[in-house]
């Protein structure tokens, strides 16, 4: 038998090539193929007479061969071939597309299997390239439930269905069970074995339902031990209180009240710092709840106790303005700022790295500059990640390991559900900014089409004449005849061109450099630009209290969440702001998504429509959060599952700890892969 661990090389069929297409999928080892699984499931179990078959509703039917088939040549590059196929009930005209082999398939008076859907009008029906296997072949496309798998170029589901069953047959006896016994009896578990076999090959539904169950419960358990452990191992780690705890004198220097929830956030904060452990703590906040002055009341008692602070920024225009805002909130508190970027000059950097060295910058601000191995900090002992969610687990990781074991705060303007923030920041503490500092304007937001284009453009020529600059946010970068949205190159292009000839339209995209990207933040920032078309780059962005104006391009595109997000770029200076959503989609269904944004502000009841409404793959968007990702395992729909396996996972961790080289161990760290010094 094979090990789990064997390239998928081993297989019959699969040679470097395909192996090649199979890693596209994340796909390397037998184990890989065996826990790549179904994203649904097509039922394909029940035989239909022809005369029973609907127009555009696939199903399976025996028939017979009746006609020799025979193929054409129509023009280069298309061949038809045809063929009459009878049961007792009717005859059936079916055709295939450039595959003249079905001649040497589909022999003259024998029966097979189809499967496939009706095509045709009042003149007639035919079926084009159905699926077919002999009566007497053991069916891996026809009279059985299919899996139906995520593909990629070169990879057909066919060729899954085949690689995966290959994967099981060679692996069979070497599956490893991961739950304990106990685990597996309270809760009424199948087997591993049964269940992955299964999960590819169910011979009914109700067999499909028990190997899922099993599955989920096991991402869970996986999930809830690794993340027990995580936060067991940090308890673990002696950290000396601080001495110093009065806030007095930075709460003396702001400009303004407090809200009740940063008081709250920051007292959390304080009460870490008297403990005799690192703090871990994620503070959440809407856009403009004011996470900054939270960030900033910790990084006072980092420096007020002789120990040094750094703040992380994922733009380097977002550290600029976070330098230029906490180097005059601290300058009178006697404590020196900072700032650490990849674009200061070289005597810049060496007098910045000097300071950070010999202990006289107390609080440090910079990008991933900081984590450059020639940065040495003097006594760094508070990490503070920005934007939580553009840093992985690993580049805060990296800080960290400069500091030893220093308090980590992690700040996130992404708003999420507080059930699922408990469960996917669990080795997390949380705190949560749920109100927004007096004065932080409403912004009006609207839903319009197509139509109102000339009405949009006078919007935005008032906008500028009044002294005011303009977000347009299209969904792509580049033109693209198959998608038909509106691309951020070539809208800009029309704008300045023919639309707003007199004004400065700015460009802003992913593609572009990071130094592109900085100059032309830089640009709009100053007032440079009139106009900014970007991408959703500037989702996290500079504050640019001037911009009150905010215009989505097909905005069925993007997520209730992420729009609340490009909605929080404008609103942040006196002047009254808008943001106008534009689609001329027809799906109820997402006009009525795009209404909600509409009627509320509030970016937790967003984010927990947007999750109800699209699951928490979509939510996140793209996965640089550092979180782990389920297979099989849903945050929307399996919570129920999720708390009983966090139940277990407490008993079995009461009891005992994993071995080191066991499987259940494995797992966990191949999950948690951003985390393996924890788990090492």
């Amino acid at each position: 038998m094979a090990s789990l661990f064997d390239p998928v090389t081993i297989l019959p069929g699969i040679g470097p090539t395909r192996a090649q297409q199979l890693a596209k999928l994340n796909i390397r080892t037998l184990y890989d193929l065996i826990a790549y699984f179904p994203r649904g499931y097509e039922d394909r179990t029940r035989l239909r007479a022809i005369a029973d078959l609907e127009v555009d509703q696939p199903a399976c039917f025996e028939a017979i061969v009746i006609s020799h088939p025979r193929t054409a040549h129509i023009r280069q590059g298309l061949d038809l071939t045809k063929v009459t196929l009878a049961d007792q009930t009717a005859r059936l005209s079916v055709t295939f597309f450039n595959q003249r082999y079905i001649a040497d398939h589909l022999l003259y008076g024998q029966s097979y299997i189809f499967y496939g859907k009706l095509e045709g009008d009042a003149r007639g029906v035919q079926m084009i390239n159905p699926v077919f296997e002999p009566v007497e072949s053991p069916g891996i496309l026809t009279r059985r439930i299919l899996p139906l798998y995520g593909l990629t170029a070169g990879i057909t589901n066919k060729i899954l269905v085949k690689a995966i069953g290959a994967a099981l047959h060679v692996c069979r006896d070497s599956l490893p069970e991961v739950l304990p016994l106990q685990v597996r009896q309270r809760f009424r578990l199948c087997d591993a074995a049964y269940a992955y076999e299964t999960i590819h090959h169910p011979a009914d539904f109700d067999s499909l339902a028990v190997a899922q169950k099993r599955l989920i419960f096991e991402e869970f358990f996986i999930f809830s031990v690794g993340l027990a452990m995580m936060r067991a191992r940090r308890t673990e780690i002696p950290h000396t209180p601080y001495a110093v705890k009065d806030l007095s004198p930075f709460l003396a220097q702001l400009p303004f009240s407090l809200t009740g929830a940063q008081r709250r956030s920051i007292d959390e904060i304080a009460a870490d710092f008297q403990q005799h452990k690192p703090m871990n703590r994620l503070v959440q906040g809407d856009v403009g709840s004011g996470k900054t002055m939270v960030a900033a009341a910790a990084a006072y008692l980092a420096a007020v106790n002789g120990k040094q602070a750094a703040l992380m920024a994922p733009t380097e225009i977002l550290a600029e303005q976070h330098y230029h805002h906490l180097q005059a909130l601290f300058e009178p508190l006697g404590i020196s700022t900072v700032l650490l970027t990849g674009s200061l000059g070289a005597a810049a950097k060496r007098a910045a790295k000097a300071a950070i060295a010999d202990g006289s910058a107390q609080v440090v601000i910079g990008t991933h500059a900081l984590l450059t191995g020639d940065v040495s900090f003097h006594s760094l002992d508070l990490v503070i990640a920005d934007e939580q969610h553009r840093f992985g687990v690993g580049q805060r990781a990296a800080l960290s390991a400069k500091a030893g074991s220093p308090h980590l705060l992690v700040m996130s303007a992404t708003p999420i559900p507080r059930t699922l923030s408990l469960i996917l920041y669990g080795d997390l503490d949380l705190s949560i900014i749920d109100e927004l500092p007096p004065g932080r304007q409403t912004i009006d937001t609207f839903l319009v089409g197509e139509s109102m284009r000339p009405r949009l453009n006078a919007f935005i020529r008032k906008q500028v004449d009044h002294g005011n600059q303009v977000y347009i946010v299209c969904p792509a970068v580049e033109e693209n005849e198959e998608t038909a949205l509106k691309s951020a190159e070539s809208w800009a292009d029309t704008l300045q061109r023919t639309v707003f000839p007199d004004l400065t339209v700015g460009l802003l995209h992913g593609r572009m450099k990071g130094s592109e990207k900085e100059a032309v933040m830089g640009r709009f920032s100053r007032g440079e630009i009139h106009i900014l078309v970007s991408t959703t780059v500037i989702e996290v962005g500079v504050d640019v209290p001037n911009a009150t104006l905010m215009l989505v391009e097909n905005a069925e595109r993007f997520g209730l969440s992420q729009l609340h997000q490009l909605r929080g770029r404008v609103g942040r200076g006196k002047e009254k702001s808008f943001c106008v959503l534009i689609s001329d989609t027809r799906s109820t269904e997402t006009r009525q998504r795009l209404k909600a944004l509409c009627q509320t502000n509030d970016g937790f009841q967003i984010a927990q429509q947007d999750l109800d409404l699209r699951g928490p793959g979509d939510f996140f968007g793209q996965r640089q959060h550092g979180l782990p990702t389920f297979k099989v395992a849903s945050l929307t729909c399996d919570l129920d599952t999720l708390k009983l396996a966090q139940e277990a996972a407490a008993d079995y961790l009461a009891e005992q700890t994993p071995e080191p080289d066991s499987p259940l161990m494995a797992r966990i760290r191949a999950l948690f892969s951003n985390q393996e010094t924890v788990f090492n």
